[in-house]
């Protein structure tokens, strides 16, 4: 290649020059191409640069003599790129890893003490349940903005008069009221009498086939719920500060956004409750992902018999696919136990 070939190469240009030259030459040293292209000592040193950073040249030791590189092919420069940045990746990864242990470690103290410290967190287990009334009490007075609830079951007889004056009171003030419950307590009577006074009122409610716990959130500064989401009982945990709440309030949100507004739920749906024990297992292992091999094994019965078993149990739902079925038994709660609350 003649020197005005190159003339107006600048940047990559004059890298990739050299590159093709070396594959051209092999046996040539890299000055000797750089003078045949005209570069400067500066151009040849930021091309030598690119191409070892890029992985195309190997430079041998430094000698007395001029310097001949391994010329690298391109798909394998590229291969040994990817390996360098899959190791970065990796080892930033770790990194990351072991930072997060370090500041889990460290935190765990301040958390369990009740505080943390730089985060205005403040973190309270609180047993007595008289304390958790005063608590919910004094909130209707200080809340600015919203309070948003959701209930795994059904409110008690005594407590639904103090929930409807806490509302009247917070709807008067301006504050959204958000509830939301399991769709199981629509079918009870003074449930549903309780859920249309509270709608009328202005409150918000939304019914869901899955609640994960009872919660209370206001604003961005207050949040309530269980120690133990299983055991009603438990002791109750009160934080207050936006480095907690916000987490539990984009767990409200998108529970809310996946439940039914209250008044445009259909209808419900009716299947399951003619599943044998032997069906309810094969739906249950199925809705786990275990292949029908295992299925077989588990329940002791051949391969054919899971396949009949599975299709009764979409006879019985109703629903034209295995995955169809699963969907329809989750909404039915005959995954997670609520088919049968709702049949004692």
């Amino acid at each position: 290649m003649s020197k005005n070939a190159t003339g107006t190469r600048t940047g990559s240009d004059q890298a990739l020059a050299v590159y093709l030259e070396l594959r051209t030459r092999p046996a040539a040293a890299f000055d000797e191409i750089a003078d045949g292209l005209a570069l400067s000592a500066e151009d040849r040193e930021r091309c030598r640069g690119e191409l070892a950073t890029l992985g195309l040249i190997e430079q041998p030791p430094t000698t007395a003599g001029p310097h001949t590189p391994a010329v690298v092919d391109p798909d394998i420069a590229l291969v040994r790129l990817l390996q360098c940045e899959r190791e970065r990746l990796e080892n930033r990864l770790a990194e990351t890893s072991r930072a997060q242990s370090t500041l889990a470690t460290l935190a765990g103290p301040f958390l369990r003490a009740g505080t943390a410290p730089d985060s205005e967190v403040e973190v309270e287990i609180i047993a007595d349940p008289d304390r958790v009334r005063h608590e919910l009490a004094g909130l209707t007075d200080t809340v600015r903005y919203a309070v948003h609830s959701m209930h795994t079951g059904s409110v008690r007889r005594e407590d639904m008069g103090d929930e409807l004056e806490r509302d009247r009171h917070r709807l008067a003030r301006g504050v959204r009221v958000r509830a939301m419950y399991s769709r199981r307590i629509s079918s009870v009577p003074e449930m549903i009498q309780h859920l249309e006074v509270r709608s009328a009122l202005g409150v918000e409610i939304r019914l869901s086939p899955v609640v994960p716990m009872n919660m209370v959130l206001a604003d961005e500064n207050f949040a309530m719920l269980p120690t133990d989401p299983h055991a009603p009982d438990s002791a109750t945990i009160l934080a207050r500060g936006p480095g907690l709440v916000r987490s539990y309030l984009a767990l409200y949100d998108y529970c809310w956004h996946a439940a039914t507004r209250y008044g445009d739920e259909e209808a419900p749906e009716r299947g399951g409750d003619g599943l044998s024990e032997q069906q309810r297992a094969a739906l249950h292992m199925l809705a786990s992902g275990i292949k029908d091999e295992q299925i077989a094994k588990n329940l002791g019965v051949s391969l054919r018999t899971v396949s009949r078993l599975l299709s009764e149990v979409m006879h019985e739902l109703g629903a034209a696919s295995r995955f169809e079925a699963g969907v329809k038994a989750a909404r039915l709660g005959l995954l997670d136990g609520e088919a049968r609350d709702r049949e004692a």
